[in-house]
């Protein structure tokens, strides 16, 4: 199968997200996949196969599917667009939905993505010791926003995983605040696949975007997510569905003999 590395949310090989692709002739069992993606080693990997309908699209970090990813898709839609099927609009079908990207001005493309607006939650005991920062307030969508008093608070947190995965058992845990030089700020840390952090995480910001969009009252916004890679965003707030936008840089291009 054709492989592809694309760099996500950046326009510097070695920063942003980086997210393999493969492009598929038919579908190979999910075990298959999952060892695919595990032999990468990568944030995440997509598999594309085109269908009676158009293409779809699955997610694979290296030790479970995943339900969304933005970064991914955003390389997958780089990867059609310059390399399958020239173009300018990529569409994919997933279990989240209809996906879209859409190629911008310069080297930036668009993600069309369903928005995930969170609740408010009670503050979890112990999250501060986890964190090591004053919480704000905690919201709940897939992923838990954690609302933190400054960027700098983000940028220096060092968190302890074990208290973290009784925390938030399940998905992510996002720590924001407002920005200095941007909107917002934020960190991905995942406590079920290998106590990672994600350097930038799309599906992060459709829960992002409606949380800063209605605390600061605007609908378009920048953002940065502070990991030691780094990433920019930018972030539409549509209503039902939320516009997140960034670069993206081809590093390979070969072939996977499976």
């Amino acid at each position: 199968m054709k492989y592809y590395l694309v760099e996500a949310f950046t326009d510097a090989l070695f920063s942003g997200n980086p997210a393999g692709v493969c492009v598929l002739e038919s579908w190979p069992s999910d075990e298959m996949m999952q060892r695919i993606a595990g032999e990468n080693n990568l944030p995440e990997t997509a598999f594309l196969c085109k269908e009676e309908n158009g293409w779809r699209i699955r997610w694979f970090t290296p030790a479970f599917e995943m339900d969304l990813c933005g970064h991914a898709t955003l390389a997958s839609g780089y990867v059609l667009m310059n390399c399958v099927e020239p173009g300018d609009v990529a569409e994919f079908d997933s279990c989240s939905g209809p996906l879209r990207v859409l190629r911008a001005e310069g080297n930036q493309y668009i993600l069309d993505f369903p928005s995930r607006p969170p609740v408010e939650v009670p503050i979890p005991e112990g999250i501060e010791e986890c964190l090591g920062a004053k919480v704000l307030g905690c919201y709940q969508s897939r992923d838990m926003i954690v609302l933190l008093e400054s960027a700098a608070d983000v940028q220096r947190i060092s968190p302890d995983f074990e208290k973290m995965k009784e925390i938030i058992p399940e998905w992510g845990m996002v720590p924001t605040a407002k920005g200095e030089d941007c909107d917002f700020v934020s960190r991905y840390f995942d406590p079920r696949d290998a106590n990672i952090e994600d350097p930038v995480t799309g599906s992060a910001h459709c829960t992002l975007t409606p949380f800063w969009s209605q605390r600061l009252g605007k609908t378009t916004l920048n953002a940065r997510q502070l990991s030691a890679r780094g990433g920019k965003l930018l972030c539409i707030d549509e209503g039902e569905r939320v516009k997140i936008g960034g670069g993206a840089v081809l590093y390979l291009e070969g072939e996977l003999k499976v």
